[in-house]
């Protein structure tokens, strides 16, 4: 937990340096000289032992928990992505993250009738068996989380630490899914939701659901965010038709013009979604740390990264003045990093490890990666 807590160690790095040193602690212990060599001058503070202890010991009081990447309970489908967080912070059953599950999202400013299409299907979601996934914001989100909350069978993923509800209006239903569903955030206790954490709350939507729903979204909304980001992990992305006179409609419509699933009862979401959970293609960093005890339960030997020999890696110097000019403040995926410098991704993802330890780049949701910004 220290290293996945430790700033300036994102989800992919977070990865690879379990992979690289076999255990937490380790990585910990190595982790301030090798930023130090990536050039890091302004080494930033690990929190103690002590100090996430007492942390446990406030969302216990509170009735939450920690999950950590490569625990049981971790959600199966999150623990898929490439970036997928080192830390969840959880209040209410963690088994529901693990559930057949389908998010539901939408705009807060939301018409009757989408609040009333949000509403019947996450019923018969719910009814069927499969836990609704949404952002617990107003409007939308709002809408499915109740019509789901009777049967228990409703996550909310929110932006800020657990002991903060946003919306202020929303605090009857947020206890009541702590009390009947789950709540999960990456944000840890007395973070106050902010505009910057939203997109992650929205990986968090995206990569535990088999699939996403959009029952109305303006065009450029955070709700097209997370449908974005669901279809960067291979979900199933829904979308319900709407009035092209009405602005919240024109997201919605956008996305059925590129190839999403036209919905408009709950037998349009059943009939395309997956009916079990997938058998576990574990991503190669998981692979490689099954003799370290994080995981059980597979017999498999791997090395991380695809097998790739560390020490055959290409020059870093070389990668390094190719990779740099390739990225700016806008982020852009590893994969397009790795196809225009036509290094191999072991390569790159060494040379992006070392450049985030220096505090120069940034990994973001949907396994991108960007300048910091106050880096040219």
């Amino acid at each position: 937990m220290r290293l996945a807590r430790t700033p300036g160690v994102g989800p992919i790095n977070f990865s690879r340096l379990l992979c690289q040193y076999g255990s937490p602690a380790a990585a910990v212990e190595a982790l301030p000289e090798r930023m130090r060599q990536a050039g890091r001058l302004d080494l930033p503070a690990i929190p103690s032992a002590a100090q996430m202890a007492s942390e446990v010991e406030a969302l216990h009081r509170i009735g939450g928990d920690v999950l950590i990447r490569g625990d049981a309970d971790y959600p199966l489908m999150l623990s898929f992505i490439k970036d997928a967080p080192p830390v969840l912070f959880v209040q209410g059953d963690p088994a529901k993250l693990s559930l057949r599950s389908v998010g539901v999202v939408g705009a807060r400013n939301a018409s009757a009738a989408g609040i009333r299409m949000a509403e019947s299907l996450s019923a018969e979601l719910a009814d069927s068996g499969i836990c609704v996934v949404s952002g617990l914001a107003r409007g939308i989100d709002s809408a499915a989380h109740e019509a789901a909350l009777y049967p228990g069978l409703t996550t909310a993923a929110v932006a800020g630490g657990l002991d903060h509800v946003y919306p202020p209006e929303n605090a009857k239903l947020q206890a009541s899914i702590a009390e009947r569903g789950c709540l999960v955030t990456e944000a840890p206790l007395g973070t106050i939701p902010q505009a910057r954490h939203f997109p992650r709350r929205n990986r968090l939507i995206a990569g535990i659901s088999l699939g996403c729903v959009v029952v109305e979204a303006a065009l450029h909304s955070g709700t097209l965010i997370t449908a974005s980001l669901a279809l960067s992990y291979d979900r199933e992305v829904y979308a319900v038709p709407g009035s092209p006179l009405d602005p919240r409609s024109r997201g919605g419509n956008d996305l059925l013009r590129h190839g999403a699933t036209l919905t408009e009862n709950v037998q349009d979401i059943l009939s395309c979604l997956p009916s079990q959970l997938p058998v576990p293609l574990l991503p190669p960093w998981i692979k490689s740390l099954q003799n370290t005890g994080l995981f059980q339960g597979f017999s498999e030997s791997y090395t991380p990264w695809g097998g790739e020999d560390p020490k055959a890696w290409e020059d870093p110097d070389l990668v390094l003045e190719k990779v740099l000019p390739l990225l700016s403040v806008i982020p852009v995926t590893v994969d397009e990093v790795v196809r225009r410098c036509q290094f191999s991704v072991s390569a790159v993802l060494s040379v992006l490890t070392e450049l985030e330890l220096g505090g120069v780049v940034e990994f973001v949701p949907g396994g991108r990666v960007a300048l910091q910004p106050n880096r040219k």
